[in-house]
C-alpha cells in the first residue's frame, strides 16, 4: 500500500474518531438540558487537523538521525480533544444547553459520519477492485 493510501486511511479513521466522540458528547448535552449548573462540551478536531496538515507545530532540526524528533506532528498524531464552554449561561439555572443547537449539531455531526464511511468505503472498494482485477 502506498504511503499516500496509508495517510488517507489514517485521515479518515482519525476523522471517524472525532466523529463518534463528537456525537457522544453532543448526546451528554443533549442528556443534560435540565440538570442545573451543567456546561456543555463539544469537540475540537477541525482545527487541530488543519494546523497539523499546513504544518503550523514546532519542528526543531536534527543534526543527528538519532536525535528525536521534536515537534513532528503526523496524522496519526492528532486526536480530537473534548472541551467545556464555561463562559456562557443561557438561563437562570446556569445551564447553557440550547436544544436547537445541539439538535443541529448533532444532524451535522451525521451527516459528516456518513460522508465519511462513504470515502472509507469508496477507498477499500478500489483497493478490492485492484485487487481483483489484478490477478486476472
Amino acid at each position: 500500500m502506498s504511503i499516500i493510501s496509508n495517510q488517507s486511511i489514517n485521515l479518515l479513521e482519525r476523522s471517524l474518531d472525532a466523529s463518534s466522540l463528537r456525537q457522544k458528547v453532543l448526546s451528554n448535552n443533549i442528556a443534560n438540558i435540565d440538570t442545573p449548573n451543567f456546561k456543555r462540551s463539544d469537540v475540537a478536531f477541525e482545527k487541530i487537523l488543519q494546523q497539523t496538515l499546513a504544518g503550523e507545530t514546532l519542528a526543531g532540526r536534527r543534526t543527528n538521525e538519532r536525535h528525536l524528533e521534536i515537534g513532528h506532528v503526523s496524522i496519526s498524531d492528532v486526536s480530537p480533544e473534548v472541551y467545556t464552554e464555561r463562559n456562557t449561561t443561557l438561563r437562570n439555572d446556569g445551564n447553557n444547553v440550547d436544544i436547537d443547537s445541539e439538535m443541529t449539531s448533532l444532524a451535522t455531526n451525521q451527516i459528516q459520519f456518513n460522508a465519511l464511511v462513504q470515502q472509507i468505503n469508496h477507498h477499500f472498494g478500489l483497493l478490492k477492485y485492484a485487487i481483483s482485477e489484478g490477478k486476472r
